[in-house]
């Protein structure tokens, strides 16, 4: 077992750096160090890191609207897998979402990250195909 601290955004550079090095994901101009200062700001208490000693070998990004959450860019160092790490960080955010008396959530998984979606299936989560997401990009940077 990993100990689990709530995100703060000084730990940006070493999790970004982990998102950056996780296959299939998917990291866009919305994950600056500003943004993610933002989301962080309006989710209080929501996303994890996952520490080995002082070094982060997970980490979670979640949200939520205040009805459903919404759990973000879960990784866990390719060195560290297959220990638990991401189960117990997405039981983390469950609960924390639990308590803010948010009873259903939602993820995002590419479509080729085959290893993710197995993983969520295998911990009760079922992919929803009776429904599409569309986005609008209100900005001229396509990379949003």
């Amino acid at each position: 077992m990993a100990a689990l601290r709530e995100m703060e955004i000084a730990d940006y550079p070493e999790v970004i750096q982990l998102w950056s090095t996780t296959e299939a994901m998917q990291l866009r101009d919305a994950d600056s160090y500003e943004s993610i200062a933002r989301y962080l700001k309006r989710n209080p208490g929501l996303s994890f890191v996952a520490l080995d000693g002082a070094a982060i070998i997970g980490a979670i990004l979640v949200g939520t609207d205040g009805r459903r959450g919404y759990l973000q860019h879960l990784a866990v160092d390719s060195r560290c897998r297959n220990q638990g790490i991401g189960k117990q960080l997405i039981a983390a955010a469950i609960a924390a979402l639990a308590a803010e008396g948010v009873a259903k959530t939602h993820l995002f998984v590419a479509n080729e990250n085959k290893n993710a979606q197995r993983l969520y299936q295998k911990l009760g989560w079922f992919a929803r195909d009776e429904v599409r997401m569309f986005s609008f990009n209100s900005s001229l940077n396509g990379n949003v």
